[in-house]
């Protein structure tokens, strides 16, 4: 069933696939970012019509969309049509049915994409550790923070290449930027130190490994978001 993989609350991308306008208007090359509300059937789903710069945009009845989910599950794609949209509540609602089988996407959480980054990062204590995960992040005090260059990352991890060494198993705070994210937002999250090895081809340079093992759920989605997105330009460029 539908409501096995999919729950209210989660995120949802809609990019359109049917040719409902003329070429030129940008929403049948925009990607829309909307949230589920309610699964109605195993075919028919109601999703918040989404928002673009502060304004709402009026995806239209019989608009045809391929539809990416991310569920605590996985990631899930589809294809819909807009069948209603109303009003309830001052929330304005699109209802779709779904016209092709949900499949599930490899899991960006632990796709690694190739990039280049600047890290911030420094040991963690204990005592840091605890206050994070009680959400207290004013008592997590940056201090003097070492730069490195981040080499691939994921929704679960990253790698990162720096002329110093953490000790495996050690707990650090990290921080980066993703390139493009309108609000330049800066990424935190604490993380564990899995491996770390010297590269054979330039010595006294260190490759790390390691998992996040205190981070929110949105900055999660948001660098999923972004790999999908730098994909999607790998791919445009290459056909």
């Amino acid at each position: 069933m539908l409501a096995d993989y999919i729950s209210p609350g989660n995120r949802v991308e809609l990019k359109a696939t049917g040719k409902i306008w003329m070429d030129e208007d940008a929403r049948t090359k925009q990607i829309f970012m909307s949230k589920v509300m309610d699964i109605t059937s195993d075919d028919r789903i109601e999703v918040l019509m989404p928002f673009e710069k502060g304004k709402l945009v009026l995806l239209p009845v019989d608009g045809e969309y391929s539809l990416c989910f991310y569920s605590t599950k996985g990631l899930f794609q589809c294809y819909s049509r807009i069948v209603d949209r109303y009003r309830s509540d001052n929330m304005y609602i699109l209802v779709l049915d779904l016209t092709s089988d949900l499949q599930k996407l490899q899991r960006r959480e632990y796709y690694r994409f190739s990039c280049a980054l600047e890290l911030k990062s420094r040991m963690c204590s204990k005592e840091e550790l605890d206050a994070y995960n009680r959400n207290m992040k004013y008592l997590v005090d940056p201090g003097s923070l070492d730069k490195s260059v981040v080499v691939d990352i994921s929704g679960g991890g990253l790698r990162f290449v720096a002329n110093f060494m953490y000790e495996e198993g050690s707990t650090i705070y990290c921080a980066y930027r993703l390139p493009g994210n309108v609000n330049d937002k800066e990424y935190e999250m604490i993380c564990n130190v899995l491996k770390v090895q010297e590269l054979e081809s330039r010595p006294g340079l260190f490759e790390h490994r390691i998992q996040y093992i205190s981070i929110d759920e949105t900055s999660r989605e948001d660098i999923i978001h972004f790999i999908f997105e730098e994909e999607r330009k790998i791919r445009k460029k290459q056909t």
